[in-house]
């Protein structure tokens, strides 16, 4: 009984300490997954958080390719993707469905994680509301969104276009795993402006690239600040609906409906495709034009600084014999545009031990589109 007291006490103890030092985020993150049975953020968790409504009108299939499905995928590749637990696999050629096939339980109408895929999404709506004249410039101040950072070190000459090229300079740790540092407080948390605007700043924006879902974040405030409304409904107005996608998504949200813009878009594996659709196509919809083509090249140009591997939101590969560029999300969400063979290739699962030896770069990628194209060219 005496034990027994002991521990209870030490429990009580602790989550009070844990509250006080500001880690109350970890009971909701040990709710959200070790008492779910996952040991980690997973694809299927968005029916744990808030989340804003991505809203669809009038949905549009995709037209299938007369080879839709007529080949099966060669050893390797099948081998490879089961192994890296996937659950959706799709080939887009030419602006058709050529291929898709699912494991685990998955079809074409689950939803999953994005993860940071959502980090290029987000880019897109900052290019957007540039566009519509709802942000002056890419050189914009964070300062001039929110006066607080004014005064806040380097912060001062923070742009947006610092924040979307992941050169802020921001005092942020972009670990996964330790429950302690910054990303596990913006995923578990319960609000993104404490997770985020409490950090420092350790250096002059635009001198270093790193890769930081904090910046990405801070970008989200400043773009829902000047667009006035929120980052999901923006997305159904200008991409959702006019891309006729197949179903509406979710955007997880923290306890004040702040999207999280570094994450956490819930969409099936056909829909993700058409976002990387749009690229091929430079940003057109038949013959509308939803993005533009400067700012589409923006995004899909390396900077100097990532030692051209990362532009405004997107991974780029361009020292592959097969040029692509894509988004990429935790644990192997990727949408993958392939322009020399105006091929789409989307992959979503939930491998946690994904290799990224190419140049910080998933290694899988690179096999993907060698194999892919290798293989649908020799059937074409």
């Amino acid at each position: 009984m005496t034990i027994l007291i002991y521990f209870v006490t030490f429990i009580i103890i602790a989550a009070l300490l844990f509250y006080v030092f500001g880690y109350s985020y970890i009971f909701s993150g040990i709710s959200k997954t070790y008492l779910k049975g996952k040991t980690s953020a997973n694809i299927d968790d968005g029916k744990f958080f808030s989340s804003n409504l991505i809203h669809t009108e009038s949905p549009k299939l995709w037209e299938e390719a007369p080879e839709y499905n007529k080949s099966e995928l060669p050893k390797n590749i099948v081998e490879d993707l089961i192994h890296s637990e996937t659950a959706s696999f799709i080939v887009i050629k030419d602006g058709k469905l050529l291929h898709e096939q699912y494991w685990n339980g998955y079809n074409q109408l689950s939803k999953t994680n994005s993860f940071s895929m959502a980090k290029a999404v987000t880019v897109m709506l900052l290019g957007k509301a540039l566009e519509e004249g709802k942000i002056n410039s890419i050189d914009d101040k964070f300062s001039d969104y929110f006066q607080e950072f004014k005064n806040k070190g380097f912060a001062g000459s923070l742009t947006l276009k610092n924040l979307a090229q992941m050169e802020s300079g921001l005092d942020w740790d972009e670990n996964y795993k330790n429950p302690f540092l910054p990303n596990a407080k913006a995923y578990y948390g319960r609000s993104l402006i404490k997770a985020t605007f409490s950090r420092k700043f350790k250096e002059n924006p635009g001198e270093r690239f790193e890769y930081q879902s904090g910046s990405t974040q801070l970008l989200g405030f400043a773009v829902k600040k000047a667009i006035g409304q929120s980052l999901a409904s923006y997305l159904s107005e200008k991409f959702w609906i006019p891309l006729g996608m197949e179903q509406n998504a979710e955007w997880s949200t923290d306890e004040s409906g702040m999207e999280k813009t570094y994450c956490c878009i819930h969409s099936n594996a056909r829909d993700f495709a058409k976002l990387g659709q749009l690229f091929l196509d430079n940003g057109k919809v038949g013959d509308k034009q939803i993005l533009g083509h400067d700012f589409i090249n923006q995004m899909r140009n390396p900077t100097e600084k990532s030692k051209e591997i990362y532009g405004m939101g997107f991974w780029i590969n361009n020292d592959n014999p097969i040029k692509h560029y894509y988004f990429l999300g935790l644990q192997g969400q990727y949408i993958i545009m392939v322009p020399e063979h105006n091929m789409v290739i989307v992959r979503t699962g939930s491998y946690n031990n994904l290799p990224k030896n190419d140049r910080g770069r998933p290694d899988q990628i690179k096999f993907l589109v060698n194999e892919t194209v290798k293989f649908f060219s020799g059937n074409n």
